[in-house]
Parts: structure tokens; sequence; C-alpha cells
């Protein structure tokens, strides 16, 4: 069925397992894997064949029409705006990054940093070592290109593998610099637009550049028009959008870094796509993923709160690949759908209600979270997060999570204190689901004591704020 929101050509039709070959059971047993793997937490799923989404869901509180920060599967998106800008002669793979910041020139002295290029960029080849990223801010907190192009390359670019942030940054900062526009600007007529992907945004730094790296928040839906863009070698609805020869340079292995821990970071780099043992793929930390596998004419979109992103593919190969092509039934489609529409992340279990004004606990997580005030009674419970001056109010779901803006909270007892369906007491606990981020805040509370304690799931890479743990908007 077709969205009827968007027109016919910036749809993804619909369809089952079944008419698109795969075994529905098979994706049963994937979803079964994600959702009981340790250090995995999926947030929502989308799988592609022949174009068509054949199975699609949503984790409540996360849904379908809510953005997600996709952390380094934001450098896919960066890399396509340089596919564009190539094609349209704002710069050459072979430009030197001084060429584009010939401010900086007499300061670069360097002959290697002045030899780095836009193609060493793209496949995370610079030359250096390690990580700059904090050095380069170190250098220069406010024009990160500039404390990149201070830091001395330790080998010639190009010849080894580094994952390396300010490598994004730069080349995001050209096409920005080049085309007068944020990378979003650039992208809306040439890409979101043509695709039907509807608000997006993305984090900037003290520059006031848009990161490249990290930072961009787009529905599931924009992953995996992404992906189907990549694999139909840049062609959307009969329109070529990006060059066929962009898209092959782009997902064909540049630089070797087998030495990377996991097997599937272990099979080449391109440009700002990472090979896989089956495929090649974009990836973001805690488990966002553009899986493309052009031999099966398959694309699988992830977004999840997942530490262990191996664990995820793994998943993957052992359960979905193998149902591809393997036959399906109506049933096992429909059984599929059913389990998918409802899928939902555990809430707290409900409790006695605590009030009163809490302290910070030491040593906990979220520094900048000095008090915690709950009040109200009944079904009607009020968390205020105070930071400093700042105070962050929000409605408590009682055994649910309740869906406030870009937050959504379930409050009640530690679920080590339910048995057998009868509370025993137990510890407050009221958690706090960032729905356009992977991330979730557990608060635990010590009423005698008067104090909480805040843990994160997963702690924001980003965020200065727990209100600002959301997409950025004008």
């Amino acid at each position: 069925m077709i969205d009827e929101q968007l027109t016919p050509a910036t749809a993804l039709p619909r369809s089952t397992p079944s008419a698109e070959g795969i075994d529905a059971r098979g994706i049963d047993a994937f979803v079964t894997a994600l959702e009981q793997t340790p250090g995995v937490e999926p947030h929502s799923l989308l799988i592609l064949r022949h174009g068509r989404v054949l199975a699609e869901g949503w984790w409540g509180p996360y849904d379908r029409d809510r953005v997600h920060l996709l952390y380094s599967l934001s450098k896919s998106f960066t890399s396509t705006a340089v596919g564009f800008a190539v094609a349209e002669g704002l710069l050459s793979l072979d430009d030197t990054i001084i060429s584009h910041f010939p401010e900086f020139a007499h300061e670069i002295t360097d002959e290697r940093s002045r030899r780095i290029t836009v193609r060493h960029l793209l496949a995370m080849a610079s030359g250096h070592r390690e990580e700059t990223v904090e050095r380069a801010y170190a250098i220069d907190p406010i024009d990160l290109v500039r404390g990149f192009l201070m830091i001395p390359p330790d080998e010639e670019p190009g010849t080894l593998f580094c994952y390396n942030q300010p490598c994004t940054f730069t080349i995001g900062a050209i096409v920005q610099k080049a085309s007068g526009q944020s990378l979003t600007e650039y992208l809306r007529p040439r890409l979101l637009d043509k695709l039907g992907i509807g608000e997006v945004g993305w984090q900037r730094d003290l520059s006031g550049r848009q990161l490249g790296f990290s930072g961009f928040h787009a529905p599931t839906e924009a992953i995996a028009k992404l992906g189907q863009l990549y694999l139909q070698n840049g062609v959307w609805d009969g329109e070529p959008l990006l060059s066929p020869a962009w898209v092959a340079e782009a997902t064909r292995s540049h630089i070797d870094n087998s030495a990377w821990e996991n097997s599937d970071w272990q099979q080449g780099y391109g440009f700002q796509f990472w090979m896989a043992r089956h495929g090649y793929r974009g990836d973001g930390a805690y488990g966002q993923f553009c899986v493309i596998l052009p031999e099966q004419d398959v694309v699988v979109a992830i977004t999840s709160q997942s530490p262990d992103m191996q664990a995820v593919l793994d998943a993957a190969w052992a359960e979905l690949l193998p149902a591809i092509d393997r036959a399906s039934t109506p049933t096992a489609d429909a059984e599929l759908a059913a389990r998918l529409s409802a899928a939902q992340l555990a809430p707290v279990p409900d409790g006695e209600v605590v009030t009163g004004s809490f302290a910070a606990a030491h040593g906990n997580d979220a520094a900048s979270l000095t008090e915690v005030r709950l009040s109200g009674e009944g079904d009607d419970w009020t968390l205020s997060l105070v930071e400093g001056e700042d105070t962050l109010v929000l409605p408590v779901g009682r055994g649910s999570w309740t869906v406030t803006d870009a937050f959504a909270v379930s409050g009640g007892v530690d679920g080590d204190a339910v048995e057998d369906g009868e509370m025993n007491g137990g510890v407050p606990r009221i958690d706090v689901i960032f729905v356009e981020t992977p991330h979730r805040l557990h608060l635990t509370f010590d009423p005698p004591a008067g104090t909480f304690a805040a843990r994160w799931e997963t702690a924001p890479l980003h965020a200065a704020s727990l209100a600002q743990n959301r997409m950025p908007r004008p």
C-alpha cells in the first residue's frame, strides 16, 4: 500500500515477505534475536526488497514519524553531499584541503598536512594513526578544520586507515563553504525533497557549521531511502540523482582496515561507508544501521540503543540472510506484521508513587542534574529535572509511557521488586527516554535519604544538557 501522504515518486511501496521472496519466519527470528540479545535494544526496523517495504516496526514509545539521532550514520549523508558537489564542480576528489581554506595556508607548514586531499578524508586515510578530534578542538575550539590541519599526519596521507571525526567534518565544511549553505540546505533540493524526506535536523559546533561526522536526526525511512538510492546506482523513480560512478567509488574499499577488532569492521572502507562480510553499510554509534545487500537486492534500516553493534549484524547474517529466497506463507507474513505493529519497550512496572524533592547522590552519570522533584497523586504525576537555572517538567506514565514532545517517561518500582505479579516494596524508579535519540536515563530514589541516583543506559555523545537531547530546531 502506498502512503497517501507521499507522491508515487517518493513513496516506498509496501509489500509482504512472501511476495518478495523472503521467509517471514526468518525475519521473525531476526526480531527475536534483536529483542533477546544482551546489549541490543531495537527502536525501529525497515526491510526492503526490490524497492518495496516488506517488514516494518517501531518499538513504542518510538514511532514511524519521529526522527532519531543517527550518530556516525550521518557520515554517509555527508558523503552523499560530496557526491553532488563533485558532480556540480564545486570540488574534486583530488583537491587539497588547504586549497579550500587558503586563509590557513601560512600556518600549515607541514608538507603532509598540505597534501591531504578530499579523497583521503572520504576514505579516513588522512595519515593520522589516532583519532584527532579532541586534540583538534583543544588547538582551536571554534574552527575544527584549522585545529585538524595543525596536527601533522604520522604517515603519508592515503597509506593507513584511522577512523577520525575531523576527516568527515572537514569534507562537510568544504561542501558548506563551497555552496554557501548548510549540509541540510544543500541536500534539501538534491536529495531530501527528491526522496520525500521531511523534517530533519543536524547539530552544529561553535563555528556554526553542521557537524557532518555526527548529529544528523532523521526518520527511519530516510535511512532506508538512502540505502535504496545507492542500491539503485543513484537513480530514483527513473531520475538519475547521483552519478553511478560516484556510487561505485563510494561503496568500494579504498583502504585496508583489517586491524580493527570486529569482523564486519575489517572488510575495508569506502567513502564514509563500511564494507561488510555481506554488502556494505553506513552505521552510527549505539546501533544505527543502513545495510545494503546488492546481491540480494535488500536494504535494512535499523535504529537502536545497542552498544554491541556486531551482535546486530551477527543476528542479521544468522537469521535474516538465510531467509532470503526461502519460501514463506501468508500466515507467517501476517504473524510477523502483527508482532511488529505491537512492538514496545517495556515500561517501568507500576508501583507506589513517591513525592518530594531529591538531591543528587554521589557519582551520578548525569552530572548536570542537581535536583529531581516529584509531585502529584494517583495517575497525575509530574517529574521536574533541575539543571542549574533550567527545569525540564514532564508528566510520568504509570506502568506505561507518557510521551511529551521529545521525551517519554515511565515510573513505578524497579523491576526486580516484582515477583509473581506482586509488588514487594522495592526501589522507586523513573525512566526517561529521549525519543529523538537512542538514549534512556534511569532515575532511582532513596526517599528516607532524600536522594536520587541517575544512570544512563547509554551516555549521549554530544548534548550538554538533558533538554538538548533532541533534534536541533530553529
